[in-house]
């Protein structure tokens, strides 16, 4: 009767750790989630933010171009390119914004001290939101990588997690004014 009690206890007891792990996967797989929706946002705030200046007649021809078109392949480009054309997009800001000249030429226009503020703020969040996104899927697949989540499948039909790679740094003159 003892061994009964011990065996039944024991099953118990691997139950609830299991319930539990799979419960904290879940949780993880939520996290990641929302740390997407949050890093999708803060991407297509700096896409839109810099295809709205290209537009805008402030900066010289060529830089307006290929900061537009920069910004239109960001937001247009499909899952499986997306990393790819963001990262684009980050080249093209460096490019444009390698010089001081094209900051204070924004700054001169009408409203570009906003569009500037708007540009130096969305380019300094999006690092912190990939950040967070893929520091998420670390966990995850930290968790993922037990025998025993495999063994029981407590991922259930959940995606394997993809951290989002991409240049992500932003052009120093905008750096600067995000942090002064």
């Amino acid at each position: 009767m003892t061994t009964l009690i011990w065996i039944v206890a024991a099953l118990v007891v691997i139950g609830v750790y299991l319930s539990w792990t799979a419960g904290r996967l879940d949780r993880l797989h939520s996290r990641i989630d929302a740390a997407r929706a949050a890093l999708d946002a803060q991407l297509l705030r700096r896409a839109s933010v810099a295809q709205e200046l290209g537009t805008a007649g402030v900066l010289d021809p060529a830089a307006s171009i290929v900061l537009y078109q920069a910004a239109h392949a960001a937001r247009q480009a499909e899952e499986e390119h997306r990393e790819v054309a963001e990262s684009e997009l980050s080249q093209a800001l460096r490019a444009v914004f390698a010089e001081a000249q094209q900051a204070e030429a924004v700054r001169e226009a009408p409203g570009g001290e906003e569009s500037l503020t708007e540009l130096s703020e969305a380019v300094r969040r999006v690092p912190m939101a990939r950040r967070f996104h893929n520091d998420a899927v670390r966990a995850a697949r930290a968790v993922r990588k037990h025998r025993v989540v495999r063994w029981f499948r407590l991922a259930g039909h959940a995606p394997f997690p993809m951290a989002f790679e991409m240049d992500d740094e932003p052009p120093a003159v905008l750096e600067s004014r995000a942090v002064g």
